[in-house]
């Protein structure tokens, strides 16, 4: 009896000591999970920065720390008169924006360091990757019956779908992204933008007769479902035919056909790229993302981010009704102060201009680090 009393005492005793290393580790797993002082120290360097970045490089708009080490607010002049109207509810844009910068920091480091290019092998590694996402990228796809005929949608994305990553984070040192913004036309920029390495551009936003505004080299060009539907037109804009054609949505028979019968012999790729969002919208913020995937530094060039612009315009163009452009004046001025980008603008020309307040890359990783546990 004695030994079976000593053999339940060695079991309870063996039991609790199991849960006590359980609970230790969970703690400890836990822990390491939580934002220690140091994270939360590194959380406030980079809001305290980015306050200061925003008001000595955003040409009057001003940034207000919010609830958290996250949240920040960035607030325009109050005589800043908006145009844009949102086209549901018939409400005139605003004159403020929050935007959480944890989020942002992990955002555009996974950006940083990740491919934007969709290929066989991003599907193949995905679950049912054909089946729950390839049709989602063929126009039409849902006819298709979820690509259950596997080998019909691989014929469909073929020209388009390269095996792995064309190109790899970093690759390239300097690239400017050009927007198609009216602003261009005041600037003389052209011999500035072709001494970067890489240039991509938009749409059918045109080279020649503008080229002394926005240069004559482009490497890359982000299209969007209508200008992608008229491949024929776009190869011709570059006088070299040598631009590498980025699709922003889905593939369609119409391009296919262009591709093989034209014959169109500029790379087409389809984009693989984040969401943002209510963020920033449309082609210039694509363009952005693929650039940050691919190059060391980005500038940017005719997106209207300075004051007195309140709606979008184009450079080769009759103005027209586009995106929010407060708000992405504002989301443009947050990724200068994160450090992900450096504005060109009639009021920022010159090339030497120094961002400053950019916090450091020090900050900007630890705060990455932060950011990580405060958003598991």
């Amino acid at each position: 009896m004695r030994l079976l009393q000593f053999g339940l005492l060695v079991s309870l005793a063996s039991g609790l000591a199991a849960i006590l290393v359980y609970i230790t580790g969970v703690t400890h797993l836990y822990d390491n999970y939580q934002p220690s002082n140091e994270d939360l120290k590194a959380l406030h360097s980079l809001q305290r920065n980015f306050q200061k970045c925003a008001r000595a490089n955003g040409l009057g708009l001003q940034a207000v720390s919010g609830k958290d080490y996250c949240q920040v607010s960035i607030y325009f002049p109050s005589d800043t008169v908006p145009k844009w109207k949102d086209p549901k509810t018939g409400e005139l844009e605003g004159l403020s924006f929050d935007f959480n910068l944890c989020e942002a920091v992990a955002t555009w480091e996974q950006v940083r360091n990740s491919t934007t290019i969709l290929t066989r092998e991003f599907i193949d590694a995905l679950r049912n990757g054909w089946e729950e996402y390839a049709w989602r990228r063929i126009n039409k796809g849902i006819l298709l019956n979820r690509c259950k005929n596997k080998t019909l949608c691989v014929e469909k994305l073929s020209l388009v779908l390269p095996d792995t990553p064309p190109y790899l984070p970093r690759q390239f040192g300097r690239c400017a992204v050009i927007g198609n913004s009216g602003d261009l036309l005041k600037t003389r920029f052209g011999n500035e933008i072709d001494a970067y390495d890489a240039v991509i551009r938009e749409n059918g936003a045109p080279i020649q007769n503008y080229s002394d505004y926005v240069g004559k080299k482009s490497t890359f060009r982000l299209l969007n479902r209508g200008s992608a539907k008229a491949l024929d037109k776009v190869v011709e804009l570059d006088e070299t035919r040598k631009e590498v054609l980025i699709i922003k949505t889905t593939i369609h028979d119409i391009m296919r056909k262009m591709i093989q019968d034209v014959p169109i012999k500029n790379p087409v790729y389809l984009m693989l790229g984040a969401s943002f969002g209510s963020a920033a919208k449309g082609t210039g913020l694509k363009a952005l993302e693929f650039a940050l995937s691919i190059c060391e530094s980005v500038d940017m060039y005719g997106f209207t981010v300075d004051p007195g612009y309140k709606e979008w315009t184009r450079y080769f163009s009759e103005s027209r009704q586009g995106h929010t452009p407060l708000h992405g004046r504002a989301y443009y001025q947050m990724m200068e102060c994160l450090g992900l980008i450096k504005i060109h603008s009639p009021m920022r020309a010159d090339p030497n201009r120094v961002v400053k307040w950019v916090p450091s890359l020090d900050t900007i990783r630890a705060a990455r680090i932060a950011s990580d546990k405060l958003l598991r």
